[in-house]
């Protein structure tokens, strides 16, 4: 029970980081088709460590991924769509000293065989 409150308190703290700049501990709401969460990161010593959260729905059980980030370098988080659906995703990147999150368009759609 505890896990779902923080996860929630998380989301509501959070701004909306589907595309912009994000500071060190300012966290951001994501929002991938079904699944929604949060996106933050801190400065270390071996780079950027940055801590996604998302779940499917309120009820859904929140997964968490965690990633250090050098200058230059970047993570993507994607969730399938439906059918004839295109995937949702985000990339989290590193440049100039800053952190993006930004929305992109990678996966193809997903269709039945044949069609």
């Amino acid at each position: 029970m505890y896990r779902y409150t923080a996860f929630a308190a998380l989301c509501l703290m959070a701004g909306n980081a589907s595309a912009g700049e994000l500071k060190p501990l300012q966290g951001g709401s994501i929002d991938l088709g079904a699944f929604h969460g949060v996106v933050y990161y801190t400065e270390g010593v071996r780079g950027y460590q940055v801590v996604t959260t998302i779940a499917e729905s309120a009820a859904g059980s929140p997964v968490r991924c965690e990633a250090t980030l050098d200058e230059g370098q970047s993570l993507t988080i994607s969730a399938p769509g439906g059918l004839n659906e295109p995937s949702k995703a985000l990339e989290i990147s590193r440049a100039g000293g800053r952190l993006f999150v930004t929305r992109i368009d990678t996966a193809p759609k997903l269709v039945r065989a044949g069609q």
